[in-house]
């Protein structure tokens, strides 16, 4: 009997098990998180047969970094997050500064995205996070 393969994990790898190009998910749980970063990190228009696809975060690298522009980012993500990946269910989502550390440059130049979801896997609800920098 084959294995069901949802689809490409991330980060991209290659696969040396079973002779793909690539590293393949089985498991519900990675193939949400990798769907969620895959998202992510699509710019719009990067997808073939799917223009629309992705979340144009890099937008905002060169913005300020205040909370204007984080609420920008929130409202990009949740709206990439409503169109292609409705069963996901986003229960906090947070843009803020990284926290000081000494010798830091990273405090004003960086944005911390945090996304805290739901999704469901068989009959059981489970939560799962992922944090990116912009």
């Amino acid at each position: 009997m084959g294995y069901k393969y949802i689809n490409i994990a991330f980060p991209f790898e290659d696969d040396d098990k079973k002779n793909y190009f690539l590293k393949l998910n089985d498991v519900g749980k990675q193939a949400i998180k990798s769907d969620l970063i895959h998202l992510l990190l699509t710019t719009p228009g990067d997808r073939l047969y799917l223009p629309e696809f992705g979340c144009n975060l890099r937008q905002y690298i060169f913005e300020p970094n205040d909370s204007g522009t984080h609420g920008n980012i929130k409202a990009e993500i949740q709206t990439a997050i409503d169109k292609f990946i409705p069963n996901l269910i986003i229960t906090q989502l947070q843009v803020e500064k990284p926290q000081q550390g000494e010798f830091d440059v990273r405090v004003e130049h960086t944005a911390v995205v945090r996304i805290d979801y739901l999704f469901t896997e068989g009959a059981l609800q489970k939560a799962d996070f992922v944090i990116i920098e912009i």
